[in-house]
């Protein structure tokens, strides 16, 4: 009798083990995680009624570099999608990733979950914000996504410790649309919805920003940056990226660059002759589908990314 309580001590012990075990890895393992961004209704969103998410892949093919791309409508209960930095022993970097669209879809996958692989294959943990869309005001297209953004930017740091991030190194990266709520997000320095709760207490500015495309930065003829976005001495490093061809001008890039270097705050550009739009991370024979190469060894020198021996 004893022989057998004592076995059945070890095999509960044993299974309680092998639970610690598998909720550890899932926590801190490949993930994803996700969680909610606001305790309730978003903001602003109080009493309206919105469609069922759907994703729209099926109905409006868009193909890149041969494969499909996940094209999410409708997102009304926005979420944060994230991608922990595996055997991370001490607190580390962080980067929230805003896909495109346009205010009126999410390139979920092209430019969400397949950038956070790649960031967390860096050592980074990635966290891909699935903000709201389409667009609540077309004449302030960009006020939910930065909302969620702001929020997504202080919900981090307050999960910091839990997730094994140091929150003096969380950084913003969007592309296209994205970018536009990317960089609001580095810019802005009120915040765009009411305090909730202890999350809304925390810093919500990146530390860091990587821009891939960024869309509506420029305004007027000749394009110059908007006037409701400025570049400060407080403004965060950035890193931004576009090709010559880009049916989405250039001019945003250039131009953030240019505020960028008049205040003197740290920024990288790279003008490629082609590539296009909409090209995330998937390689094609475009030169600017290596972006990702000359990111890392920018975020090499910020110190988010360790040095790989020659």
């Amino acid at each position: 009798m004893r022989f057998r309580s004592i076995l059945s001590f070890t095999a509960f012990r044993m299974l309680f083990l092998l639970f610690a075990m598998l909720l550890q890895a899932t926590v801190l393992g490949e993930g994803p995680i996700r969680i909610s961004l606001w305790p309730g209704v978003p903001p602003g969103d109080a009493g309206k009624q919105f469609p069922p998410e759907v994703d729209d892949a099926i109905a409006k093919p868009s193909p890149v570099a041969g494969q499909p791309i996940q094209r999410i409508a409708n997102v009304s209960q926005p979420e944060l999608i994230v991608y922990p930095a595996a055997d991370r022993q001490t607190p580390g970097p962080a980067v929230v990733i805003c896909p495109g669209g346009a205010y009126q879809i999410l390139a979920l996958d092209l430019e969400g979950t397949e950038v956070a692989k790649w960031l967390q294959s860096l050592g980074i943990t990635a966290i891909v914000l699935k903000y709201r869309v389409p667009a609540r005001d077309p004449n302030r297209r960009w006020e939910a996504a930065l909302q969620d953004a702001q929020r997504a930017m202080r919900l981090v740091r307050f999960r910091a410790q839990e997730w094994m991030i140091d929150p003096q190194r969380v950084g913003i990266l969007g592309f296209s649309a994205g970018g536009d709520a990317a960089a609001r997000t580095m810019l802005t320095l009120e915040a765009q919805y009411e305090s909730i709760d202890a999350t809304d207490q925390l810093p919500m500015t990146p530390n860091l920003g990587i821009l891939v495309y960024p869309a509506y930065l420029v305004e007027g003829d000749p394009l110059q940056l908007r006037k409701d976005l400025e570049v400060t001495p407080q403004s965060p490093p950035a890193f931004l990226v576009h090709a010559l061809d880009d049916p989405v001008v250039m001019e945003s890039s250039v131009q953030l660059f240019s505020a960028y270097r008049k205040v003197k705050v740290p920024a990288e550009l790279h003008i490629f002759d082609r590539g296009g739009h909409g090209y995330g991370l998937r390689p094609t024979e475009a030169p600017v589908t290596r972006w990702s190469q000359a990111c890392e060894r920018w975020m090499e020198r910020q110190g988010w990314v360790a040095s790989k021996p020659d």
